[in-house]
């Protein structure tokens, strides 16, 4: 978190002037087009906390069973800063040669990655972002770790697949990226991963779960059975210090003597 940026105080959306509370919303209604739609629309907005909501666009969609809108206005609530909770990276971010040096250090050994999408997620641009050696933001992928080996086992993985080669591989991690999100298949799937790990291994033999997705809230990583969520914006120096952190708890702590030349 920057230094700069406040913990405290009230603060409402900018549209035109500061704290006016202006904001643009879009949703779709299973009405035809027309006056009791755009009504409806408008009641809606005003339900949600919108004042003099205005109705800038309207479109039929689907047919003509289904009706798009777009709706500007100022929202009558405001959010108090010290209330705001948020997850902290309680972590020190290291290098690939930092990542490297405390992984041989403190396992002796490289560090096994699996890498899926599960069930029926097709969507493999963000586990390939993190693992692919082209990696993500200007960071190389997982695979350029000289420490790590990486498998990417692509997408549409089945659960219990996963879990069978997360044992033939003896792996340390499994890493699962979900952005298909319908009728919440991405807690279903992490939920479902979790307990076959959880059945598969001993506790103390458990790879890490790690997931990562746009539509995941860091703070339900317990609730799901995960070990940690990251979410938009990830980038591969965030999972490989994590993943060094957790799984070689004394690595942030290597020491100078054998970091001296590798920064």
């Amino acid at each position: 978190m920057s230094s700069t940026e406040p913990t405290t105080g009230t603060v409402r959306p900018y549209g035109d002037t500061t704290g006016d509370g202006m904001v643009q919303l879009s949703f779709t209604l299973p009405l035809p087009l027309g006056p009791r739609a755009e009504g409806a629309a408008l009641q809606l907005a005003r339900r949600m906390g919108m004042d003099r909501p205005l109705l800038v666009h309207s479109k039929a969609v689907g047919g003509t069973d289904f009706s798009f809108f777009v709706v500007y206005g100022a929202v009558t609530h405001a959010v108090e800063l010290s209330e705001v909770e948020v997850a902290e990276r309680d972590y020190p971010l290291l290098s690939a040669k930092e990542c490297d040096a405390a992984i041989d250090v403190r396992l002796g050994r490289p560090l096994v990655v699996l890498g899926a999408c599960i069930g029926t997620d097709a969507h493999t641009v963000g586990i390939d972002a993190i693992l692919n050696i082209k990696g993500f933001a200007g960071e190389k992928g997982l695979e350029y770790y000289k420490k790590m080996r990486v498998l990417n086992l692509g997408a549409q993985v089945a659960v219990g697949d996963l879990v069978r080669r997360a044992r033939a591989e003896r792996a340390d991690a499994v890493l699962v990226s979900q952005a298909v999100t319908q009728r919440d298949a991405h807690l279903t799937n992490v939920r479902e991963l979790s307990a076959e790990l959880r059945a598969e291994f001993a506790e103390d033999e458990r790879p890490l779960l790690v997931v990562g997705g746009p539509r995941f809230d860091a703070s339900t990583a317990a609730s799901l059975g995960a070990d940690r969520i990251f979410g938009r914006g990830t980038t591969p120096g965030d999972v490989a210090s994590y993943l060094v952190h957790a799984l070689a708890s004394e690595a942030a702590a290597v020491p100078a003597a054998v970091l001296e030349g590798v920064a």
